[in-house]
Formats: structure tokens, C-alpha cells, sequence
């Protein structure tokens, strides 16, 4: 079946769908997958979207004045 993709996180959400369906060994009891989160963060640094989304939050939490991790 194909299916029509029109926004990066329409394509994070397949591929993230597709990883669990084909590697179910993949999937913790309590439901989490690390590797899948592995490979969407690695998609993410390779299309250049993780620097982008780690300066927002940089100038996010100057600008509300918050200094920790999240």
C-alpha cells in the first residue's frame, strides 16, 4: 500500500510505524523503542533538523528564562 507523505513529521510518523511493524524485537514491554527513536534522531541530524530545533530551544528557553535541560 502507498501512502502519500506531505510533511516531515507525516514522514516521521511512517517511518516510525514501519520500524516497529518490521522489528517488533525492537519494542520494550512497556512500549518504548529506543532504536526507533535512534533512527528518527538520525534522520532528523542528517536532513540538518536537529541543529535547527536545538537553536529554537536554545533561544526558547533564554527567552522564558529557563537555564536546565528539558
Amino acid at each position: 500500500m502507498s501512502v502519500q507523505i506531505h510533511s516531515y513529521s507525516e514522514l516521521q510518523q511512517q517511518i516510525h510505524e514501519d520500524l516497529r511493524i518490521q522489528h517488533p524485537d525492537w519494542v520494550e514491554p512497556n512500549g518504548d523503542c529506543p532504536t526507533c527513536d535512534s533512527y528518527e534522531s538520525r534522520l532528523a541530524e542528517l536532513l540538518g533538523l536537529g541543529q535547527r530545533s536545538n537553536a529554537a530551544r536554545m533561544r526558547n528557553s533564554s527567552f522564558l528564562g529557563h537555564t536546565g535541560d528539558y
